[in-house]
């Protein structure tokens, strides 16, 4: 199998995994406000975890990004390193914005060792494009998952207005785009999955701190 295919191969398992719903947990501007000590944690479902076992795929955390287990199963948690855009707290499916995130995401397989750092992506109208460097070789995706940001659940603090506030929003599922599922059938031959299938779930937290009157 060639490199180029090994590649493809890599990105079509871990999609999933990658946290393209970066921007939405790392708003950083005047305009909008800033949030900081922000991280994103993404758990893949188990459609996936039965392919990724199906083909012999191991999931490991690339450092800073730590493996995480719940009640749902494994996810892997990256901090994010920078990022801006509207979080759109009164109204989700408008969030908006793109980000960074800190390390990065190992599969290792019968076909070979994949390699994801460097993984950065953009949020508009709950869908989520990206790019990544798999193997040091870097792959882009113009619109890889589409995000249900309206079925997540919303906390944050109670605090007075304008002042700093934790926010969280998690279990927002993610689906596969038609872009993502050509991907995959152009490696595979046969897609396992649909656009419908639940991919996994995303969570995003960090303290939003309003932007100055």
């Amino acid at each position: 199998m060639s490199a180029t295919r090994r590649n493809v191969l890599g990105a079509a398992l871990a999609a999933p995994l990658l946290a393209q719903f970066a921007g939405t947990a790392s708003a950083a501007d005047e305009k909008y406000g800033t949030v900081s000590d922000g991280w994103v944690e993404v758990r893949w479902s188990q459609p996936v975890q039965a392919e990724l076992d199906r083909r012999g795929a191991v999931v490991e955390a690339v450092a800073p990004a730590q493996m995480v287990k719940s009640s749902g199963g494994p996810a892997v948690r990256f901090p994010v390193r920078s990022g801006k855009g509207d979080p759109s707290l009164a109204k989700l499916p408008k969030a908006k914005g793109n980000g960074a995130l800190d390390g990065g995401v190992s599969v290792r397989s019968p076909l070979g060792n994949v390699l994801l750092t460097g993984l950065e992506g953009a949020l508009k109208d709950e869908l989520a494009s990206g790019k990544c460097e798999v193997n040091g070789v870097t792959v882009e995706h113009t619109s890889a998952l589409r995000c249900g940001a309206e079925e997540g659940k919303l906390s944050t603090d109670k605090v007075p207005v304008g002042k700093p506030l934790k926010v969280r929003l998690s279990e927002v599922p993610l689906y596969a785009t038609p872009e993502m599922l050509e991907a995959y059938t152009a490696t595979f031959g046969t897609s396992a999955f649909s656009e419908d299938t639940l991919l996994g779930y995303v969570t995003v937290a960090g303290t939003y701190t309003p932007p100055k009157p």
